[in-house]
């Protein structure tokens, strides 16, 4: 069963607290205006708390900004009608802004800025393949392996495969890789 290396895990936390600390700050002007145009362009709270996988299996509540229109059922993304994204959601997913408000989880410890992405607890497939693999052990990152290769969670098997090859290849130099890979896309 893969594991995160263990002399990863002090360093990791201690990268994940300054750079999440760093990037809040920084892109706190676009977080601002983010929420400001959510709540300008449809009805509703800009910010978006769904319940989520995190490590071990315990729930948490993620934060997001809204994409979607009120009412639109907690569905994994491939599920969710396209019409139920905002046009401001769309901008916001297409550059990842959607995801800014998950700093605050990787500060609370309940995240990482990398690591397999959270799922919904509906996803039961999903869980059971990454609990099988030992992937539950992980903090669940902003970003991982399977979301810069592009396999989103439509295909459980080979999403839960992918996490847990990055489980076993973890280390600071990977996770700068797809930190850089999930900002410049590609």
């Amino acid at each position: 069963m893969p594991t995160m290396p263990p002399a990863y895990g002090g360093p990791k936390r201690a990268f994940d607290l300054v750079a999440a600390a760093f990037l809040l700050l920084v892109t706190s002007p676009v977080l601002v205006i983010a929420f400001i145009l959510v709540r300008a362009s449809s009805p509703g709270p800009a910010l978006l708390s769904q319940i989520r996988i995190g490590r071990n299996g315990a729930l948490f509540r993620c934060h997001k900004l809204r994409t979607m229109y009120i009412g639109t059922p907690s569905l994994p993304t491939h599920e969710a009608p396209a019409n139920s994204v905002t046009a401001v959601g769309r901008v916001l997913r297409t550059y990842k802004l959607d995801e800014l408000p998950q700093l605050w989880n990787v500060l609370k410890g309940e995240m990482s800025l990398v690591g397999p992405r959270p799922c919904l607890p509906t996803q039961t497939e999903l869980i059971e393949r990454r609990e099988r693999l030992g992937v539950l052990s992980a903090l669940p990152g902003m970003t991982g392996l399977a979301q810069v290769r592009g396999i989103d969670m439509s295909d459980p098997r080979l999403l839960a495969k992918t996490d847990a090859e990055y489980l076993t290849t973890a280390s600071f130099g990977s996770d700068l890789r797809i930190l850089l890979r999930t900002i410049y896309k590609g």
